[in-house]
């Protein structure tokens, strides 16, 4: 479906909501949407800000539905096909926000998967401008505004640890010290892997991984909460 204008009914089926919820949602004025002749429509750029940087609000079964329906249907642990062990950093050398987009963007171009730098650090600046990525609890997401097409080979995922934390806009106003950076070529999946991670996080992985400073073990721990929450779901 290419982004223009949906209905109240077609944004249900798209995020895996109840056509009820989603019409509370938009005359509380919290989903952005345009009353057209007497009937709610949504822009699904618009819906696409709005998912990024409100997921963290969602509660549980919100967050399982909208994964599942933006799932293939596969049963992978996705957040671990993505991160692999030379885009793992726990100790991560930055002390501003412009630095450690950079960073990460350099981690992913130890992977092999970075056809265009300069283009990834842009479009994260431009994400980073439009609203935060920081979530409460010291965590962050920086994503591209938009699913990234022609910039890398392959979607990928970046972790990365600041221990003693940096200013990153958070809600909440505290330091952020665990970031993850992702980049995926198509809408569904981007918006798969932001739900998948928001559920390992209430799983207790940004606790876990603050008691490591060792790559590998990072990325075990991510692995095994991924499992945990598929077993749940």
């Amino acid at each position: 479906m290419p982004y223009g204008n949906m209905t109240l009914e077609e944004l249900a089926r798209h995020i895996g909501m109840d056509t009820r919820e989603v019409k509370r949602f938009a005359d509380r004025g919290t989903l952005p949407g345009h009353m057209i002749g007497g009937r709610w429509r949504f822009n699904r750029a618009q819906l696409l800000d709005w998912l990024q940087s409100e997921l963290h609000t969602l509660d549980e079964t919100h967050i399982r539905n909208l994964e599942r329906a933006m799932s293939d249907g596969s049963a992978d642990a996705l957040v671990s096909s993505l991160l692999v062990d030379e885009a793992v950093e726990m100790h991560l050398a930055a002390k501003s926000k412009a630095s450690v987009l950079r960073e990460l963007v350099g981690l992913a171009e130890r992977v092999g998967l970075v056809y265009d730098r300069p283009g990834i650090v842009e479009a994260l600046q431009t994400r980073e401008a439009l609203c935060s990525t920081a979530l409460p609890g010291g965590i962050a997401l920086p994503h591209p505004r938009r699913p990234l097409e022609y910039e890398i080979a392959e979607p990928l995922i970046c972790l990365a640890r600041v221990p003693a934390g940096i200013p990153f806009g958070a809600p909440d106003g505290r330091l952020t010290d665990l970031f993850f950076l992702v980049c995926c070529r198509d809408e569904r999946r981007h918006l798969c892997v932001l739900a998948r991670l928001a559920l390992m996080f209430s799983a207790g992985l940004a606790d876990a991984l603050r008691e490591t400073g060792d790559a590998e073990e990072a990325l075990a721990l991510v692995l095994r909460t991924e499992e945990q929450v598929m077993a749940q779901g």
